[in-house]
């Protein structure tokens, strides 16, 4: 059972609600960056009432989103499923990344982000190219109605490699 430290302040929400809408607006149409919002608020006192409803609300965000975690079993999966893919895309770029032994043959701090660079590239096409072998896997399938396969195809991750 889980009891709450505090309860939102909605009315402060609302009150601010157009300035919200704004800088939600302004981000996902791409017109400003966060880092330009975040350095924006920040410049603002400790008291402005839209920083405080942002705050407010963001709260009042991650409260629900922790109380679907905990109430479905479905969602813990999901986001675990979402964690390993992540993990495994992470996996594959060190493993490309390295060579030499796993010794950099780097002199500058640019060499080193061009190799990094490199490594995601060449990662990301190796997802790609999985990707491209898992679509017409499932196309065969379901073409054939073997619909246990298909789903088996689903579940793979492009990201999954082995040596």
């Amino acid at each position: 059972m889980f009891k709450p430290a505090s309860k939102a302040n909605t009315k402060l929400i609302l009150a601010e609600e157009d300035n919200i809408q704004h800088i939600l607006a302004s981000l996902a149409l791409k017109v400003t960056r966060q880092s330009v919002i975040i350095a924006k608020l920040s410049s603002y006192p400790r008291k402005n009432r839209t920083k405080k409803a942002l705050w407010e609300l963001d709260n009042l965000r991650r409260s629900l989103h922790l109380l679907n975690y905990v109430d479905s079993p479905q969602f813990q999966r999901n986001i675990q499923r979402a964690l390993n893919r992540g993990e495994s895309y992470h996996k594959l770029v060190r493993a490309v990344a390295y060579a030499n032994g796993g010794k950099l043959r780097v002199r500058t701090d640019q060499e080193q982000q061009l190799w990094s660079e490199c490594s995601r590239l060449l990662a990301n096409c190796i997802i790609y190219y999985n990707a491209c072998i898992l679509s017409e896997l499932l196309e065969r399938a379901e073409r054939r109605q073997d619909y246990q396969r298909a789903d088996a195809i689903k579940r793979a991750n492009p990201a999954s490699w082995s040596m």
